[in-house]
């Protein structure tokens, strides 16, 4: 009662050194190398990315904010896309050819339990969000870096040799999960 809060729900934020995909630049990696990369379940799951950039505006306008003590916000980009459109926004902005093997996250759970139990208990469920209550205090806040833009950076980032690190244990987990579900 006597501790002031006000409670931000930002979902999914990314900026140019976050890959959306498990495995980040691993992912990336085998999408370069014209290899598969696992999207869980059918991939038609709904997700919303936000960019940190886009996310920052709407916090610092509750910053410091009386109005906003006690409350909680959302503070993510309107867009949203399934696991399958944002796999193909990747590919698209970095001109690759997409592969994509679509394994349910129980079987993806068999052989890494924290890959499926960020699946089951996050990325497996609708993610739609309304962002009214933000605006109704901020009217100026809203997401304008699409997806499409904002991979681009991300995509640049990872041009960078210091930055391609691949995680060959994962590499290899993908592999096996391929071949045996596949």
């Amino acid at each position: 009662e006597n501790f002031p809060v006000t409670i931000c729900r930002p979902s999914h934020t990314y900026d140019k050194t976050r890959f959306p995909l498990y495995g980040n630049y691993t992912a990336f990696s085998r999408m370069k190398q014209n290899k598969s990369i696992i999207i869980h379940g059918d991939g038609n799951t709904l997700w919303t990315l936000t960019n940190t950039r886009d996310f920052a505006k709407g916090f610092i306008g509750l910053l410091g904010n009386s109005k906003c003590i006690g409350e909680a916000y959302h503070i993510t980009s309107d867009e949203t896309m399934t696991w399958n459109q944002i796999a193909e926004t990747i590919a698209l902005a970095a001109r690759l050819e997409l592969k994509i093997t679509h394994i349910p996250a129980e079987f993806i759970t068999k052989y890494d339990e924290e890959w499926g139990s960020n699946i089951t208990g996050d990325k497996g469920y609708d993610t739609v969000f309304n962002n009214s209550k933000i605006r109704s205090i901020i009217p100026q806040f809203k997401a304008v870096i699409p997806y499409r833009e904002g991979i681009k950076e991300v995509i640049a980032w990872y041009s960078e040799p210091k930055n391609q690190l691949v995680n060959s244990e994962i590499d290899l987990l993908m592999d096996k999960m391929i071949a045996e579900y596949g």
